[in-house]
This record gives C-alpha cells, structure tokens and sequence, in this order.
C-alpha cells in the first residue's frame, strides 16, 4: 500500500512538472506570434454574426410589411409591480416598449430598445432612465452606458408647442467636457422620439439655458435631431450649400450587433435620397470603429423613384451578397430602410435587382413588398 501511494505522488509531481513547462513555453510562443502579426482592419460584418432576425408575414398598412428587426422573443421581460417595488423602482401599470439612446464603448451615441414599466409622467421616466446608475443600469447592454451624471435628478418636464423644456437640478453640470454633445444628442434623440416633442430645452433650478454648461454648445430655441447625430462633418464642408443626412451603420460587441446613426453632410444640389444611398455605399469613417453590410461594386442602375410615400430603389446584382450571390444581407435591408426612412416623406423602400422585384433575403424568405421602419431599433436580449 505505502508503494502505491508513492508511486501515485510521483505520477502527480511529473504531470504537474510537464504542466507548468508546457504553459510557460506556449505562453511564449504565443506571445511571439502575437508580436508578428499586424491584425487587418475589419470593414464588413462577418455573415456568421448577421442578426437574429424575423419577417412579418401578416400584411401591415396596405400590403407593407415592417422592417426586419431582432427577435422580438428576445427581449428582456420587463419587471411586474412586485418586482419593481423590490428593485426600488416605481410602481406602474403599462410596459412599453421605448429606445434610449446611450453611448457605447466607442464613444457613440446609439437606440437600444428596452422592455420598461413607463409611470404617467412618460417624459421624466425617460430623462431618468439616461442617468448614470439610474433605473436602466442593470438591464444595459454589454458596453453601454447612460450619459446623464449619477447625481442627476429630474424636476421636471413640460411640454409647450413642441418643445420639451427639462428641468434639472445643478448635478446635471458635472459633466465633463467631451461629453456635451453626447448628452445633448441622448436626451434629444430619446425624447423626440415621443409624438408631442419636436425639439428639447434644458433649465437648471427653473432658470432657462441658453447654452450647455461646460462647452457652451449653444441651445438657442431648442435642440433638435436637425442638429445631427454622431456627426462626421469635413472641415472644408460648406455648412450653407450642404444639408445633413443620417446614414446607418454596424457595430458590434460580443453579445450584439447593432446599428448605430452617423450624420454626414451632403451638396443641396444632389438627388437626396441618391445622396443617402452614395454614402452608405461609401461606407464607415476608416476612423470609426464601424462595420458595413454592402459590398464595394454595389451600384444603383436607375435613378430612385418616389410615390405616395415608397422609394423605389433598382440596385445591379451585387447587393446579393449572400448564398452565392442569390440573396440580400438582412443588414444591407435595414440599413437602407432606417437611412432612407429618416427622410420624413419617405414611408416605406421597395428594392429591384436588375429590374427585378422578387428578392430572396439571406433567412430564406422572400422579398416581394416594400418595408416600412420598424416601431423600435436595436431590439435584444441584454
């Protein structure tokens, strides 16, 4: 017996040994590979890590369907009352649906729809929602964050011809500087989103803003989506013969793809919606850490084409990119549907392929009506 248990602790010694020897060695030679080799920069999203993504097939609004979003049985559950009474939140009678635009790990300001229990007062629930270690702290998704100070509190909201004017208390100033537009863009973006807000206003301890704290960003009249997004503005651009355009594009983390507004500015005496499509085609900032669907020999054949309300769009064959170029990339489909929709007269995208309109998507389905906006962007599990 004692021989046996010797003979088992030299077995253990040595395979030990042989352990730590192998990790040193292979950490080494990891190591040096690393060293070596320069990563290449990665312009399009890998097919592997398309969307999750659903078609409606019941018809909406005359023969439309919607455009494809996430899965919407992904999406987180919202708490019930119980529940939001344990959390320390409020206790309400409707969940919503609604989009937060917060600030990912890049720097840029995103939608991420989430499942939330809305009170009355809907305005001040969203506002609170954008502060840091706020009531959405623990459902954000990996890599984002809320852009309002943590000591933020919300006086209040009032709405007057358009204008929401949001009352804060002087916490709201410490910010720092870089942050400005990120948190004018969050709150103007988050709100307006809501039918009776047009444009957004801030005050401290009821006294009116007419710029931002830290920059002096002015605010003037009111903050508006007008005002772009994540902005991507050349110096040498001519802000008076130039109208802005909101393109969008892909980024990715471990647990999500998600699409993300960028405003460009573009010459007034372009064919807008032509304008649009060539910036998409022209792809992401090289800057930027965004991805695209579009493959560079994409080209419109025809000019676009709007009536009552759809866009009309006949692309050469290379927007299908996917299964052997039989098939159009689901992103390259939301891509187009959310750019060009942001165009307030353009309701709904109907797309050809060399004049011709049946379109198989990369899921299987087949495209054959045209696609309207989805109600929510970026809808997930977090």
């Amino acid at each position: 017996m004692q021989r046996g248990w010797k003979r088992t602790g030299l077995a253990i010694l040595f395979f030990a040994t042989m352990v730590m020897l192998f990790t040193a060695c292979g950490s080494q030679i990891t190591d040096d590979v690393l060293e070596e080799i320069d990563p290449p920069q990665i312009d399009y999203i890998e097919d592997e890590d398309e969307l999750e993504v659903e078609v409606m097939d019941q018809d909406v609004d005359d023969g439309q369907i919607s455009s494809i979003t996430d899965d919407m049985d992904d999406a987180e559950e919202p708490m019930d009352e119980e529940g939001a009474e344990e959390k320390g939140g409020p206790v309400t009678v409707d969940e919503e649906l609604h989009e937060l635009y917060l600030v990912d790990r890049n720097g840029m300001v995103a939608p991420q729809t989430m499942n939330m229990l809305m009170p009355e007062d809907k305005l001040t629930a969203l506002v609170e929602h954008l502060v840091q270690e706020g009531p959405v702290t623990e459902q954000l998704p990996n890599g984002f964050q809320a852009v309002l100070p943590p000591e933020t509190e919300v006086l209040g909201v009032k709405v007057k011809n358009g204008v929401a004017t949001i009352d804060l208390n002087e916490s709201f100033t410490d910010y720092h500087p870089s942050q400005e537009m990120q948190i004018l863009q969050s709150i103007t973006w988050t709100l307006t989103q809501e039918e009776e807000v047009d444009r957004v206003k801030l005050s401290i301890n009821g006294e009116e803003l007419a710029a931002m704290p830290q920059n002096d960003t002015p605010i003037g009249e009111g903050y508006t989506r007008g005002h772009g997004i994540n902005l991507e503005v050349n110096d040498q651009a001519d802000l008076v013969s130039t109208s802005p355009v909101v393109v969008y594009f892909l980024s990715q983390t471990d647990d999500q793809t998600y699409y993300v507004p960028v405003t460009r500015r573009v010459d007034q005496q372009d064919d807008l919606y032509e304008a649009v499509i060539n910036e998409l085609l022209e792809g992401p900032s090289y800057t930027s850490q965004l991805l695209t669907d579009f493959r560079q020999e994409v080209a419109l054949i025809e000019e676009p084409d709007l009536d009552n309300g759809t866009l009309t769009l006949n692309f050469n064959e290379a927007l299908l990119s996917q299964l052997q170029g039989t098939a159009i990339s689901e992103n390259v489909l939301n891509m187009l549907v959310l750019s060009l929709t942001e165009q307030e007269e353009i309701e709904s995208v109907s797309l050809m392929v060399d004049s011709e309109s049946a379109i198989m998507m990369s899921n299987g389905e087949s495209l054959t009506e045209p696609v309207v906006r989805p109600n929510q962007v970026n809808v997930g599990q977090f």
